[in-house]
């Protein structure tokens, strides 16, 4: 993974870092590792994330086909 320093602004770099570690999951999975995780609670959190982008993906569609209305876009001020 790479990320451009411009203009030596350093900061910005490193917060560009930090949002592509957060999208790929990387903090996710280091959490998941830094203590055993036992196989029963591993199937739970499994069934539950599989159910969660189940969900997610039925929205979606219902969204795309009209039957449900389109989340609130947010407004950024600078």
């Amino acid at each position: 993974m790479q990320v451009l320093v411009r203009d030596n602004n350093v900061d910005q770099a490193l917060r560009v870092l930090k949002k592509k570690l957060q999208r790929e999951g990387v903090f996710r999975e280091m959490k998941a590792r830094s203590a055993f995780e036992k196989p029963s609670e591993k199937r739970v959190r499994e069934k539950a994330e599989a159910i969660r982008r189940q969900r997610k993906l039925a929205r979606k569609q219902m969204q795309r086909e009209g039957l449900l209305p389109a989340p609130k876009k947010a407004v950024r001020t600078r």
